[in-house]
């Protein structure tokens, strides 16, 4: 008679996805944001997981947690092991459609500048598929299903990625408004609309234009940079403006940019391509036209 001994289980896949999640962003909460599920049940996978084990990964503190030597130890392959996952999962989709495209953009970029290129791509390449996906923060390259991902990231964080333009900003306005501002203290005399991803363009500005005590009244602000460009065209105040996203509205007279002073945020417009790609005939040809259109 055959001898079939119950084989040892090994952990579930999602409570391995949560430690390493968790350990790598030195944060329960942070890994739930991540894998798009409450930090309760992260911490549930990882107290399985820890029974599993039979030891403690993890050192529950008021502060946070933090990772205990045994938890440390394996860090660095689960890291490796997930990261070498996705890459295969984004390889199996790029060789079973690789016409089907996806791209990660902050929403103002998808908005202004990624969508008004759209339509060149689709004429020259009829056969491919593209998908936007606006979100606030970038995936993760090494992770995420997306082929392709458009933001603004900080020089020392751009890594491999594609620089299609600096960071430049600069005071804009509809054209009447604009032709009443001469000097910078003009400003003072109309609203200064804000976008809240970018509080920090104002004092940027008005420290490169030897302004920044000037008393400019801030407001109102727009969660989407989007609108609040529309805001602008409709004379509701002046904005500031980042040249890679206004460049058509300047292009077109819509909005005029009154002062010379330009200021520079120490970021870039980014191009990132997922790894493990580089067969994608569709996918190289789409970097070369979203590259070629930013010269």
């Amino acid at each position: 008679m055959p001898v079939a001994p119950p084989r040892p289980k090994g952990p579930p896949l999602n409570a391995l996805r949560a430690f390493e999640a968790a350990a790598r962003l030195g944060s329960f909460t942070a890994a739930a944001d991540e894998l798009c599920v409450t930090a309760g049940a992260v911490a549930q996978h990882i107290k399985a997981l820890e029974d599993w084990a039979g030891a403690k990964l993890f050192e529950r503190r008021s502060q946070g947690v933090r990772l205990t030597a045994a938890g440390a130890s394996v860090l660095p392959d689960f890291t490796e092991a997930f990261d070498r996952l996705g890459e295969a999962t984004r390889k199996l989709k790029s060789k079973a459609a690789p016409h089907r495209l996806s791209i990660a953009a902050l929403p103002s970029i998808a908005q202004l500048w990624l969508s008004p290129r759209l339509p060149a791509i689709r004429q020259a390449l009829p056969d491919v598929s593209i998908s936007v996906t606006a979100m606030e923060q970038p995936p993760n390259p090494k992770r995420e299903l997306f082929d392709l991902s458009l933001f603004y990231l900080d020089d020392s964080a751009r890594g491999d990625g594609i620089v299609l333009a600096r960071d430049v900003i600069f005071p804009v306005a509809a054209p009447e408004m604009a032709a009443q501002i001469k000097e910078p203290e003009d400003l003072a005399g109309f609203a200064c609309l804000e976008d809240v991803t970018w509080s920090g363009d104002w004092p940027v500005w008005l420290g490169t234009a030897g302004a920044k005590d000037l008393p400019i009244s801030r407001g109102p602000a727009f969660s989407l940079y989007a609108l609040a460009i529309e805001e602008a065209r409709n004379g509701a105040g002046v904005v500031m403006g980042h040249e890679a996203l206004i460049r058509a509205d300047l292009d077109a007279g819509r909005l005029v940019a009154p002062l010379e002073t330009r200021a520079e945020t120490g970021r870039s417009l980014v191009l990132t391509v997922s790894p493990g790609q580089s067969g994608n005939r569709y996918l190289g040809r789409v970097t070369a036209l979203l590259t070629e259109s930013a010269g």
